[in-house]
């Protein structure tokens, strides 16, 4: 009677799983049939004409941005630019460059690469490749114009500020290798400092290496891991940068997903370097996915201490599944979960801020964690730090300088009329640099609007409609040229940033990204916070005590 009991549940519910599988099939040919009848009839009979390519293009993004914002279609114009994503490297002259009206311009060389080697520098203007005209070229064209592969060689027509005549440069291209690691040092006596750029293939390596030559140059008392900024990259690459801090068998981050195969667990797999060392990570708002395996695996198992602000809440994992015609499906095939076991996804993938960042998340909708010490931590979206910094807001005048580029451009000039500077990294403006940056500004336009004055367009406006401007009008107009007097003085209001930016910009043309990088640390208030706490045992360790 058992027997035949278990026979027929099994035989209902092959009965059940085969109606369920042949109403999905026949949903799904339905619909497909559907579409390709609708494409076909459109791109015979609209009454413009069509681009059969772009139309299916537009069809399958809308249809991947109805499911979350990190399933995409990749079509094999975009392959390369994916590569580097996950690699880090392509074959090009190894520069960054920017569009400025009509043309392209190089940003910046990276140093020791073809661009740098063959002697173009930041400014310069590329009015033709290979004898092509450059001009009204967007950023994408040249640069495609500009990679290929390695060893073959690129012509280029260069206008530089300052020199009367434009000059012909020809270079052998290269297989460029963009740093995961451009920087690491120590930054304070005993505090050192490894800044990781991206998750390309074999990061974690670059990170032991930096790691390994601290401990050699000197006694490591502490180490900052800065991973702000860093938009992730390769899953097992976070694994393995979790695994040099943590014991082995340590569980970093576990998947679930939809398809069984996708559960999996990832555990430390080989001994750790490094055990004892206080430890910050720094992140920002700019920080996700393996970004956030990290810090919140570290902050999970109470390895070290979190600074900064929220990460940006990605805590899903994708999957590439090669199409025809060498395009690929990049899909999220589950969500990841630390050691605590919460998942950092956001909640509501369009709950963002202006900047991208998760936004406000109500506490009844935030489940709570412990960490191994027994801290309360809470999923919802994003890592929350352990000490937060707030950020400093940057105001319409400084965004205005730099749209119109004139940092930059003072750089240039400065570089110009100073070709060598006798220290290797680090730079700081001198006293007079501020002076000859408002010299400098004297004929140049940056338009601005403060919020004060958009306050006082609101205020004109409505007393307006309401009929109240005329009788406050003298006392308005009175008002605003007060204002405007004052705002005469807003560069010297905002000096200190001003000059942050200006050494900033001024180190990158002596020592390039590097110098940039280690230049910045100077005014950095996340850094000056992480120095703070890791020269402090006690409030060090106070951080990552449960608090009864």
């Amino acid at each position: 009677m058992i027997k035949k009991i278990k026979i027929t549940i099994l035989t209902l519910a092959l009965v059940f799983t085969s109606i369920s599988f042949t109403d999905n099939y026949f949903e799904i040919a339905k619909n497909l049939d559907i579409f390709t009848t609708l494409y076909r009839e459109l791109n015979n009979y609209y009454v413009d004409e069509t681009d059969p390519g772009e139309l299916m293009k537009t069809a399958i993004d809308k249809m991947l941005k109805s499911l979350d914002p990190y399933t995409n279609y990749i079509p094999e114009s975009e392959i390369e630019d994916f590569k580097f994503m996950t690699t880090g490297q392509y074959g090009g002259i190894g520069a960054v460059i920017t569009k400025r009206k009509e043309f392209v311009f190089i940003n910046e060389p990276y140093k020791d690469f073809p661009a740098q080697k063959a002697g173009l520098i930041a400014g310069d203007k590329i009015l033709e490749i290979d004898g092509v005209d450059a001009k009204g070229k967007s950023t994408e064209d040249v640069s495609k114009a500009l990679k290929g592969q390695p060893n073959t060689v690129v012509k280029l027509l260069i206008e530089r500020p300052y020199e009367d005549n434009p000059f012909e440069v020809s270079f052998k291209r290269e297989k460029i290798s963009v740093k995961s690691v451009p920087f690491y040092s120590y930054i304070k006596e005993g505090i050192g400092y490894i800044k990781l750029r991206s998750f390309t293939r074999d990061c974690s390596n670059d990170v032991k290496n930096a790691l390994l030559d601290l401990k050699k140059e000197g006694d490591l008392k502490g180490l900052i891991l800065d991973l702000r900024s860093n938009p992730g990259g390769l899953l097992n690459e976070s694994v393995n940068i979790v695994n040099l801090f943590v014991e082995k068998g340590q569980e970093v981050v576990s998947t679930r997903g939809k398809i069984e195969s996708w559960d999996k667990i990832y555990k430390a797999s080989k001994l750790p370097l490094d055990l004892s060392t206080p430890m910050v990570v720094l992140i920002n708002q700019s920080s996700a996915s393996a970004s956030e395996i990290v810090s919140g695996a570290i902050q999970d198992l109470d390895r070290g201490v979190i600074i900064g602000q929220r990460s940006y809440g990605k805590g899903l994992v994708q999957q590439t599944k090669k199409l025809s015609y060498n395009s690929q499906l990049k899909l999220t095939v589950a969500k990841y979960y630390i050691p605590s076991g919460r998942c950092i996804q956001a909640l509501d993938y369009s709950n963002r801020n202006d900047d991208g960042s998760v936004g406000k998340i109500p506490d009844s909708l935030m489940t709570a964690f412990q960490t191994r010490n027994g801290r309360t931590v809470y999923d919802g979206g994003g890592i929350m730090p352990d000490i937060e910094v707030e950020q400093e807001e940057v105001n319409n005048l400084i965004i205005s300088l730099v749209r119109e580029r004139l940092f930059f451009d003072f750089a240039t000039l400065y570089k110009f009329q100073n070709p060598s500077f006798s220290e290797d990294s680090i730079f700081s403006i001198p006293e007079s640099g501020f002076s000859l940056f408002k010299e400098f500004l004297s004929n140049k336009s940056y338009d601005y609007k403060t919020e004060t004055e958009k306050a006082f367009d609101v205020l004109k406006k409505k007393s307006e409609n309401e009929n109240y401007f005329t009788s406050i009008e003298n006392e308005f107009n009175n008002l605003l040229s007060e204002f405007e007097l004052n705002k005469k003085n807003d560069l010297d209001r905002n000096e200190i940033m001003i000059n942050e930016i200006l050494s900033e910009e001024i180190a990158s043309r002596y020592a390039f990204q590097e110098g940039r990088i280690q230049t910045s640390i100077l005014f950095d208030k996340d850094v000056a916070e992480a120095i703070k706490y890791l020269n402090n045992k006690n409030l060090y360790q106070s951080v990552l005590t449960a608090v009864d």
